[in-house]
């Protein structure tokens, strides 16, 4: 088999094992991570990072590689998984590539333009500016700037807001005239693409009952690289329940109003990955409510009977 293998689905889909199971299933595989917070180092609780025993032998990449208290973004990502997946191919194995990341996940697979880097200095001027003036008046600012992306963010998302301004500053934009390069459907190898779909109940379900095992395992290490000299970068602090955790750490909500607002916002997260499957092209549905081999059996039957990725 010539091609890569990727898989997306919402956080708790058992969309990791699943690409585990495919991997020994296939036996010569290797799995890409798509998800933009596994990718820290320290943090491999709380972003659920699999354990080396849940890896079981099978070679994974982009999973705990970066400094936590390094900033990251989804053009680095892009470079450092179009070399693990092209790497793997000249192997002479099967990249899998797996998250719940859908602009990461898009990133791995397909050549896209993203819009230049800006500097921090500007960045940290641009965001007291927003700060000051309230997100009505900043996201009223950007549209005079750059309509365009005005319309595709929200006036209450303002660390958006404050990057679409610092684009517009460098006559660049964050919906380039290419965006819809996003959802074309051209990959950079052949690909098959499959979605894991789980009833919202069940998927809820599964998130709650995870979250305080999550809590359990992540507090103690986030607790203890808030407390070093590097700390978080303002990328890694964006991982589901770091935040929350902080702010029980400095005694501004106990531990069940922690579990409970990691809940909420891992069920609302899943809610906009639910988004990104039924946007993203030539996704091919896979039930994912049986075991996470079950699961990996049905891809590998459809990869035996569509072999050649058309």
């Amino acid at each position: 088999m010539a091609g890569v293998v990727a898989i997306f689905g919402p956080t708790a889909s058992g969309k990791t094992a699943v690409a585990v199971e495919l991997a020994l299933l296939l036996g010569t595989a290797e799995v890409v991570s798509a998800d933009s917070m596994q990718i820290y180092r320290g943090l491999e609780r709380i972003t659920n990072q699999p354990a080396e025993a849940e890896r079981r032998d099978v070679p994974h990449h982009l999973v705990g590689s970066v400094d936590p208290d390094e900033p990251y973004d989804v053009v680095r990502y892009a470079a450092a998984a179009h070399a693990a997946i092209d790497g793997i191919l000249a192997s002479g194995a099967t990249p899998i590539v797996a998250g719940g990341s859908g602009l990461y996940l898009r990133a791995a697979l397909a050549d896209i333009a993203f819009p230049p880097r800006g500097e921090g200095g500007r960045r940290a001027e641009l965001r007291a500016e927003v700060e000051a003036a309230g997100p009505g008046s900043a996201h009223a600012r950007l549209a005079r700037a750059d309509p365009d992306a005005a319309a595709r963010i929200a006036p209450a998302d303002t660390r958006r807001i404050v990057r679409a301004l610092e684009l517009a500053e460098a006559g660049a934009s964050l919906a380039p005239a290419d965006a819809d390069a996003l959802w074309s459907g051209e990959t950079r190898h052949p690909t098959r693409l499959f979605g894991l779909v789980l009833d919202r109940a069940v998927l809820r379900e599964r998130i709650d009952a995870r979250t305080p095992q999550l809590l359990a395992a992540g507090a103690e290490q986030v607790r203890e690289l808030l407390g070093t000299p590097g700390g978080l970068s303002a990328t890694a602090m964006r991982a589901h329940g770091v935040d929350d955790i902080r702010e029980h750490l400095a005694g501004r909500i106990d531990r069940a109003e922690c579990e409970r607002r990691l809940a909420a916002r891992t069920r609302q997260y899943a809610k906009r990955q639910d988004t990104w499957r039924r946007r993203l092209p030539g996704l091919e549905e896979v039930p994912a409510d049986g075991s996470a081999d079950a699961v990996a059996r049905d891809i590998a039957a459809r990869l035996a009977m569509q072999p050649r990725y058309d």
